[in-house]
C-alpha cells in the first residue's frame, strides 16, 4: 500500500506583529517595511524570514526547487551571505529516509527495553541499528552516537511529523545534503548563499530543546576568537563561537514545530570568509567530559 503524503499544513500563516518586529520575521517580505523590521536598535540588523507554503515533502522531491519557489512567492531578494536554514525532516523525506515500522523486526534487546519503559520495540530497534554506539540507555531515554558522530537522543530516529506507522531517520550525510542544496540555490539566485541543515537537540545542563546545525555548506561553522584581545586588553583563551548553531537556533524562532514552516532565510549576519562542515561542531570524544 503506498504511503499518503497529503499536506496537513495550512498554506498561509499570519505572524503576530510584535513577534514579527522583534525578530524581523515575515511571512511575506513586503508585509513589513524596513523601518518596521529594523525598529529594534541593533548595530547589525538581522532579518529572519520563514519560507511558508511549502508542500508536504515526499521522496525524490526536488527540495532546492521547492525552496526557490517559496522564496520567489514571497518576493524575497537574496543577497550575498544570506543563510538558508532547512529542517532535517524535509531533507530526510526528500532523500527517502522514511521507514515503515511494520517492516522492522525488533531484537530481543529492543523488546526487553521497550517493555520496561513502555516504548515501541520497533522504534527502539531502529535506534539500535542507527547508532554506532550507545552512550547512555536508562530511565526510558536512549542517548546514542550516530554514524556521523552526533551524540543525541534516539540516534536521531523520529516518529513526529511523518506519516502514521512510519519513522524518519537522519540524512545519511547531512554535510553532503547541505552542499547539494547550497550549490543549487547559489546557482539559481546568482549569489553566494550558505545552507544549514538543522535539527532540535537537547543540551547538557539545560532544559529544553534548541535547533543546532547538522549539515553546513558555504560558511565557516565556528568563529575562533582565541588569541584576540577583549576591550580590556585580555587575550581570549577559549572563546570559539558555534556560529552555525546560533544561525540554526535563529531560524528556529520562525520554524515552529506545529506551524509547518520547515525552512527560513537569515539575512544581515556579518559572515566571515571561510568554509567548513557540520562535523567541525562535533567535540572529539577525548575532550568530551560526558562520555
Amino acid at each position: 500500500m503506498p504511503m499518503a503524503y497529503d499536506n496537513p499544513c495550512p498554506t498561509e500563516r499570519t505572524w503576530p506583529t510584535p513577534f514579527r518586529v522583534l525578530v524581523c520575521a515575515m511571512s511575506n517580505s513586503e508585509n513589513v517595511s524596513d523601518t518596521e523590521a529594523y525598529s529594534t536598535p541593533s548595530p547589525f540588523p538581522v532579518r529572519i524570514t520563514p519560507l511558508t507554503g511549502l508542500p508536504e515533502v515526499a521522496p525524490d522531491d526536488d527540495l532546492a526547487r521547492l525552496l526557490v519557489e517559496a522564496a520567489k512567492r514571497q518576493r524575497l531578494v537574496l543577497r550575498q551571505g544570506d543563510v538558508f536554514v532547512v529542517a532535517q525532516k524535509i531533507v530526510s523525506k526528500a532523500e527517502g529516509r522514511i521507514v515503515r515500522l511494520d517492516s522492522i523486526e525488533p531484537s530481543e534487546r529492543a523488546k526487553r527495553w521497550a517493555a520496561e519503559y513502555h516504548k515501541d520495540p520497533r522504534v527502539i530497534e531502529l535506534v539500535l541499528r542507527e547508532a554506532s554506539s550507545i552512550v547512555r540507555m536508562e530511565r526510558g531515554v536512549v542517548i546514542a552516537k550516530t554514524r556521523d558522530g552526533f551524540v543525541c537522543a534516539n540516534a536521531g530516529v523520529d516518529i513526529s511529523n511523518t506519516p502514521q506507522g512510519t519513522a524518519l531517520l537522519l540524512p545519511e550525510n547531512p554535510d553532503r545534503s547541505a552542499r547539494t542544496l547550497q550549490e543549487q540555490l547559489a546557482r539559481t539566485f546568482g549569489v553566494h548563499v550558505s545552507v544549514i541543515i538543522s535539527d532540535t537537540f537537547g543540551r547538557p545542563w539545560r532544559e529544553g530543546l534548541v535547533n543546532v546545525a547538522l549539515g553546513v555548506a558555504g560558511m565557516t561553522p565556528l568563529l575562533d576568537y582565541r588569541g584576540q584581545h577583549d576591550p580590556h586588553g585580555k587575550m581570549l583563551q577559549a572563546t570559539v563561537i558555534a556560529l552555525a548553531d546560533e544561525l540554526a537556533a535563529a531560524g528556529g524562532l520562525v520554524m515552529g514545530k506545529l506551524d509547518c514552516v520547515p525552512a527560513a532565510v537569515v539575512q544581515g549576519v556579518m559572515m566571515p570568509e571561510g568554509s567548513g562542515s557540520g562535523r567541525d561542531l562535533i567535540r572529539p570524544a577525548e575532550r568530551d567530559l560526558f562520555r
